[in-house]
C-alpha cells in the first residue's frame, strides 16, 4: 500500500506543476492578443454616507453592555422600518399626482444628492481624460440641486493639459450643478486654474494655493557643441515657427518672441480666473506667489477653510445623500500577475525577516 500512496503523492505534484504550466501558458496568450476580455473602465460608485453611518454605528456599539446594545438594535430596526414606509407612502402618493403637481412641489420632494470626484493631477494632467468621462456620466443625472465636490491636489503643469481640466469643470457648472472644489494639500498654477472654476472653494489652513503665472525653462547646449566643432542647422518656414531652441544658437529677436508668448499665457491665465472670480484683484495676485489656505481667504483666492473631510461630514449631518465617484480601468492581466507575484515575494520577505527578528530574541 505504500506505493500506491507515493504513486498519488507523484500523481498530484505532476498535476500541480502542469495546471501551473498551462496558467501560465494561459496568461502569456491572453497578454499577447490584448486580454480578450472585457478591457472598458467602469464607473465605481460607493454610497460614502452609508459607510460612515455603518462606522459611526460601530463606534457607537463600543464599550456598550449587551442589554443596551439589543437596545440600540431593537432601536435602529424599528426607526429604519419607520423610514420604509414613509417611503412607501411618498411613492404612492407621488405615482397619484399629476405631473404639473410634480413640477410645483419639486423643491419640497427632490431629495439633494452629493457626487464627490478625485482629481490628482501630474505635469501632464494624466487624469483629464478620466474626469472628461466621469463628467460626461454626470451630466445627464444631474439637476440643480445636486453638488458636486471635487476633491483636487495639483501643483500645475502644461498650460493646454490644464486648461482642457478646467473645461471639463465648466460643463458640471452648465449642468445646473453646484461644484465645490476642496485642496487639502496644493492647488497652485494649473491647479489653481481648475480650482477658481468653481462656485466654491474649500482649502485646509496649510494648503498651497495661488501662483498665478507661467514659467518655461529651455537649456541649450550651443555653445558645447561649438566647442566640440558640432554644428546643428535649423530649418523652418515662418519666421517664429522655432524661437528658442536646444541645440542652434538663440537670437535676441526669437527670445523677445518666446517672452512675448508667455506674457500672452499669462494674459489668458489671468482672464480666466478673473471671470470666475470677479470679486479677485486679479493683478495682485498674479504675479507667481502662492498663499497658504489660512491667508487665502483674506485675499478671496478661496471662500472658506476647511478639510474635504470636514465639509463632508456636515453633509453627513444634513442626512444629504453622499456617492464617491471614480472610473477604474481593470488592469491587463499580467499586470495582474506582476502584482500577484510582487505581494506574494513581500509577504515571504517580510516573514523571513521577522523570523530573523524572533530568532534573535530568543538567543538571548
Amino acid at each position: 500500500m505504500q506505493w500506491l500512496s507515493e504513486y498519488g503523492l507523484f500523481l498530484a505534484e505532476a498535476v500541480t506543476v502542469v495546471v501551473a504550466i498551462g496558467a501560465i501558458i494561459l496568461m502569456i496568450v491572453r497578454a499577447r492578443h490584448g486580454d480578450s476580455g472585457e478591457r472598458e473602465a467602469r464607473l465605481k460608485i460607493r454610497p460614502w454616507h452609508e459607510r460612515m453611518q455603518h462606522l459611526q454605528r460601530e463606534l457607537g456599539q463600543a464599550g456598550l453592555e449587551d442589554a443596551e446594545r439589543t437596545a440600540n438594535a431593537k432601536a435602529r430596526a424599528k426607526k429604519e422600518k419607520q423610514e420604509a414606509k414613509s417611503l412607501k407612502k411618498a411613492l404612492k402618493a407621488k405615482a397619484k399626482r399629476k405631473p404639473s403637481d410634480d413640477v410645483q412641489e419639486q423643491d419640497s420632494t427632490a431629495g439633494r444628492r452629493v457626487f464627490v470626484l478625485d482629481f490628482v493631477g501630474d505635469i501632464k494632467a494624466t487624469g483629464v481624460e478620466s474626469l472628461a468621462e466621469q463628467v460626461t456620466a454626470l451630466e445627464g443625472v444631474l439637476t440643480d440641486k445636486d453638488e458636486v465636490v471635487l476633491r483636487l491636489e495639483s501643483g500645475g503643469g502644461l498650460v493646454h493639459a490644464y486648461g482642457l481640466a478646467a473645461a471639463q469643470l465648466d460643463r458640471l457648472r452648465a449642468a445646473g450643478a453646484r461644484l465645490t472644489i476642496t485642496v487639502d494639500k496644493v492647488a497652485a498654477s494649473g491647479g489653481y486654474m481648475m480650482a477658481c472654476a468653481a462656485d466654491h472653494v474649500v482649502a485646509a489652513p496649510f494648503a498651497v494655493i495661488g501662483s498665478i503665472g507661467v514659467v518655461a525653462q529651455v537649456p541649450n547646449v550651443h555653445r558645447l557643441l561649438k566647442k566640440h566643432d558640432v554644428d546643428v542647422e535649423i530649418l523652418t518656414a515662418g519666421r517664429y515657427k522655432r524661437t528658442l531652441t536646444m541645440l542652434g544658437e538663440n537670437t535676441e529677436e526669437g527670445r523677445e518672441k518666446f517672452l512675448s508668448d508667455l506674457a500672452r499665457t499669462h494674459d489668458l491665465f489671468k482672464q480666466h480666473v478673473g471671470s470666475r472670480r470677479p470679486q479677485l484683484d486679479v493683478e495682485a495676485v498674479s504675479q507667481g506667489d502662492i498663499w497658504y489656505g489660512s491667508e487665502a481667504i483674506a485675499i478671496g483666492l478661496i471662500d472658506e477653510v476647511g478639510t474635504s473631510q470636514a465639509l463632508l461630514a456636515g453633509y453627513l449631518k444634513q442626512d444629504l445623500k453622499i456617492f464617491e465617484v471614480s472610473l477604474e480601468k481593470p488592469r491587463r492581466m499580467m499586470d495582474r500577475f506582476g502584482k500577484g507575484v510582487t505581494l506574494s515575494l513581500d509577504r515571504v520577505l517580510d516573514r523571513v525577516l521577522e523570523r530573523n527578528v524572533e530568532s534573535r530574541w530568543q538567543q538571548h
